[in-house]
């Protein structure tokens, strides 16, 4: 029953949708029923896809890029706790910032193209990442570490058969918000500047009070989301298997 529970929620939320926009007659520009949502984005398939595979490209370039600075980091931060302490306070001052304030610089800097864009996606993907994995190196078993000092193991074994493994629930946690945020960075990017993309997209309709193809850009950008929180859900299950079989 818990599985049907989120389409329950969902196919109630759309039918009162419905009803309230037919019965109180709202404009389509202010607010779109759903069927005219779903026309829209069936009708405009090939459009959507078309900004939807650049939005897709920069998310996918920006968390690539985020692992590979991320991943590196945090284990740098955890070996060296001098480092940890010099850098932490700009990682929380970087995320007091706010992310539309910061992407006209980015677009000054790296222009319109892909560049920016995948920067700000790496800048809103980055901090989570980082610090899930960073507190997971720090949850390992102190038993465990004990005995891997008793044997005199360098920090690459401890790594890689210690801290590692007990961190990987907190990064799969972390690159479960990261995806589920990825979106946003994007956006933002292309609504600064950008020539293609969703971003594009939805302030170009914007301008046209176009609301219908506003709400199918929407209805694309999540299902983007969902798509690659749920392979991170699968991978998750692949390889955290021993907590699997503990459930």
């Amino acid at each position: 029953m818990h599985r049907k529970a989120p389409f329950l929620l969902m196919t109630s939320i759309l039918v009162i949708w419905e009803l309230v926009v037919r019965l109180l007659d709202v404009p389509k520009f202010i607010l779109p029923p759903p069927t005219i949502v779903l026309q829209t984005t069936l009708l405009q398939t090939p459009l959507l896809a078309g900004h939807a595979l650049v939005t897709a490209l920069e998310i996918g370039l920006g968390l690539c890029l985020s692992l590979a600075i991320s991943l590196p980091l945090s284990i740098i931060m955890f070996k060296h706790p001098s480092i940890d302490a010099a850098l932490t306070p700009f990682l929380v001052a970087s995320q007091a910032i706010p992310v539309f304030a910061v992407a006209p610089l980015l677009v000054v800097w790296f222009g319109y193209g892909l560049l920016s864009k995948i920067v700000m996606a790496t800048i809103v993907i980055f901090f989570p990442l980082t610090v899930s994995t960073y507190s997971g190196f720090k949850q390992v078993d102190s038993d465990l570490e004990i005995i891997f000092d008793l044997l005199d193991a360098p920090f690459r074994k401890k790594m890689r058969l210690l801290y590692w493994p007990a961190a990987l629930p907190s990064f799969f946690s972390g690159l479960k918000v990261a995806v589920a945020v990825a979106t946003i960075g994007a956006v933002l990017g292309e609504w600064v500047g950008a020539q293609r993309g969703l971003g594009y997209l939805m302030i170009q309709m914007n301008a046209r009070l176009r609301t219908d193809m506003l709400f199918a850009a929407l209805v694309w950008l999540s299902l983007m989301g969902m798509g690659l929180w749920l392979l991170v859900s699968r991978l998750e299950k692949r390889f955290l298997f021993w907590l699997n079989n503990k459930e």
